[in-house]
């Protein structure tokens, strides 16, 4: 059994470097871990990345922002902690990793660790992709979240778990579908 996370990252990128904003990662049992950088430098965000994303971040008294060290640590005791469970170890192979767009996501993510060679072998190396499973199962209805909800890591992370599951009952409808001719 693949164990299924789904995240988002908020970042400040220039086409060279990435800075983790935010985390958000939802399983599919409903736990949560959300986190913002203390690291990151608002002055480099362009003004679409201050209005639509600085602009939702908690006040900087909230015990959610912390240093990257932190936030690599809480997410992967987050991320190992069932599969541990459940095995006595943690398989990388047992967890997936999914994004909408994730490519940036899984830079960032993979950031945390320093060097992509330096993140933990019991973590995935690829971000599975929401948006390519949509567009192989032939753009299904997804759910949406208001615009003013979206680019929040964490609203966007439980979009795409209802992403997810909007996307496995049209895989399910598809397959009982052709067994029906």
């Amino acid at each position: 059994m693949a164990y299924r996370y789904f995240y988002d990252c908020e970042f400040i990128e220039d086409g060279r470097t990435i800075e983790l904003v935010s985390i958000g990662v939802v399983d599919e049992l409903g736990r949560e871990y959300y986190a913002v950088s203390t690291e990151f430098d608002p002055s480099r965000a362009i003004e679409w990345v201050r209005r639509n994303v600085l602009d939702k971040l908690p006040g900087p008294a909230s015990s959610l922002w912390k240093d990257r060290a932190t936030i690599r640590d809480e997410l992967y005791e987050f991320l190992v902690s069932p599969v541990r469970k459940k095995t006595g170890s943690h398989p990388g192979e047992r967890i997936e990793l999914w994004a909408w767009y994730g490519a940036y996501d899984h830079v960032v993510f993979a950031q945390l660790w320093g060097a992509m060679p330096e993140l933990p072998r019991a973590l995935p190396r690829m971000t599975k992709d929401l948006r390519q499973r949509w567009d192989d199962l032939g753009r299904p209805e997804l759910p949406v979240a208001p615009d003013s909800e979206l680019h929040d890591a964490l609203t966007d992370a439980k979009l795409n778990l209802d992403r997810w599951a909007a996307l496995e009952a049209a895989r399910k409808g598809r397959s009982e579908d052709s067994y029906s001719l």
